[in-house]
């Protein structure tokens, strides 16, 4: 879009919030799920499943500052933030899928594989957010219409955090009565 456009639509806004629903589905599932995966369903101890969270987030508070660094000197022909968006989309979900699967592995195996899949789920994460929260920037430089459209934003990932609160633990309880 061009930087000089004042007025976003509300069906741009709501394309942009769109964005931060899907990338919070798998995002707050983890939040909010992926300790109590980690140690009723995959077999880790609390101490090694929650040693695991943290060193992740840790790494993250590295990654975050490096990537806004890497998306704002990215030139292409679909921008500077677009490119991460587009090409680390299907990762992110491969990633996703992959940090919920449970190999038979010995338990050193299994937290290696936790480590593995975990830490390039949030890496992808990470790629993806960090330019996605910068497009808002450009997309207009009209400070109240940044302003509206990050609240779009919010709020659109706040209703992913409701649906996955929601609908996970149905979802379990469901497929746990259709496999037995």
């Amino acid at each position: 879009m061009n930087n000089t456009k004042h007025t976003l639509t509300i069906k741009e806004k709501i394309g942009y919030g769109l964005g931060d629903t899907a990338s919070n589905i798998v995002f707050q599932m983890v939040a909010n799920f992926m300790l109590i995966f980690y140690t009723d369903v995959y077999g880790l101890s609390a101490a090694a499943a929650g040693t695991l969270l943290l060193a992740v987030r840790l790494f993250d508070g590295f990654t975050d500052p490096i990537m806004g660094s890497i998306a704002d000197r990215t030139r292409s022909r679909w921008g500077s933030y677009r490119p991460y968006i587009l090409f680390l989309a299907v990762p992110y979900g491969v990633f996703a899928c992959l940090a919920f699967i449970t190999p038979d592995f010995d338990s050193t195996g299994k937290l290696i594989y936790a480590y593995f899949t975990y830490g390039l789920l949030m890496t992808c994460y990470t790629a993806i957010n960090i330019p996605y929260g910068a497009l808002g920037a450009v997309m207009t430089n009209d400070p109240k219409e940044r302003a509206s459209l990050q609240s779009y934003r919010f709020a659109m990932a706040m209703a992913a955090l409701l649906v996955i609160v929601w609908a996970l633990p149905k979802l379990v309880a469901f497929l746990a009565t259709v496999t037995m």
